[in-house]
């Protein structure tokens, strides 16, 4: 059974190929008309052609009229299910939908928006990309965001691919599908270091850190007026209950000071691969522990800043450092 299913992927993959000469990305919404949808027996149909066959060649023998009826309804249903299989994907319209940077050894989620416009349900739908699937269905008038989740191996820019829509519906005896290239691309960060080393020492006049009124939990500072963005566990409950107003309690945090992140003072044993994850494990821990932190790297420079768009902008540097990003494909992230 497993090679057989080898040679029906094997054979599946070469007719995609052949049939579907997709080359380039295309543009949205990509829309499953008449020729692009192509449907073949599955293996379990062929089986089921070879007993209709024997059926006929029995009936043809032995004369037997209710064996000629059963064929030829068994044949007509068979023919029936290749209509509805087709019709199961004929009209549906991909775009592409919002997708979210991973880091390299994670799952790289991509999420497609597939739009049923017919007022019929489509069930039993499967979608195929880099040896990954997801199945799912479609309600009447509504569309759907799809997640598929696939490996990393490397950093950059991990473009979906070819990607297969199908169907078995509704006997499992016709294989009706298309290949599409939708234009989305998703960003792999480097994977950070395990176990990285301390973050590289500051200059002399920030090596002490110093004391600041940088929201933090390191210790109690005082009151201060209310905000609809504080949290609850932060509230003066006890100044409140006493019939003073609502205040929120604020604290000090030990704030380090200012970090550059310099890819040239890495030891030099480290190759370039072990210099981004190290870059990345410290960017990741300068932004949580609230330094402000630079990034220099051999052709770009990133000022002193923290924050959530600072990160992304520095990880998005290292994800693509020596690759050459592709002027007429795009990544969309959150």
């Amino acid at each position: 059974m497993g090679v057989g299913n080898t040679l029906s992927a094997g054979a599946s993959r070469l007719i995609d190929r052949w049939l579907f000469r997709l080359g380039a990305p295309e543009p949205a919404p990509i829309v499953l008309g008449q020729r692009r949808i192509y449907v073949l027996p599955t293996a379990a149909g062929y089986a089921f052609g070879v007993a209709l066959l024997v059926m006929l060649i029995a009936s043809i023998n032995y004369n037997l009229s209710l064996g000629y009826a059963l064929t030829f309804l068994l044949g007509g249903v068979a023919t029936a299910s290749i209509i509805h299989a087709f019709r199961n994907l004929l009209h549906l319209s991909i775009r592409s939908g919002r997708v979210e940077p991973a880091f390299c050894g994670d799952s790289a989620v991509f999420r497609l928006l597939i739009d049923n416009p017919r007022a019929a349900r489509r069930p039993a739908l499967r979608l195929r990309a880099r040896g990954e699937s997801t199945s799912f269905e479609l309600p009447p008038g509504t569309n759907a965001e799809i997640s598929l989740a696939l490996p990393t191996r490397t950093r950059g820019l991990l473009p979906l691919g070819r990607t297969v829509i199908e169907t078995t519906w509704p006997l499992g005896l016709i294989r009706a599908w298309s290949v599409l290239i939708p234009d989305i691309d998703n960003l792999v960060y480097p994977a950070p270091e395990l176990d990285p080393p301390a973050l590289p020492t500051q200059g002399a006049g920030d090596a002490l850190g110093q004391r600041s009124m940088r929201q933090g939990d390191d210790d109690f500072a005082g009151f201060r007026s209310y905000q609809p963005s504080d949290s609850p566990r932060h509230l003066a409950w006890k100044v409140f209950a006493r019939g003073g107003p609502l205040m929120s309690k604020q604290f000090s945090a030990l704030e380090g000071g200012d970090l550059e992140l310099d890819w040239f003072a890495l030891p030099d044993s480290l190759d370039d691969e072990a210099r981004l994850s190290r870059l990345t494990a410290w960017l990741l821990i300068a932004e949580r522990s609230g330094h402000r932190y630079a990034l220099k790297l051999p052709t770009l420079y990133f000022p002193l800043a923290t924050g959530p768009q600072h990160l992304r902008q520095c990880l998005r540097a290292l994800a693509l450092y020596g690759h050459a990003t592709p002027g007429t494909r795009h990544v969309q992230a959150s």
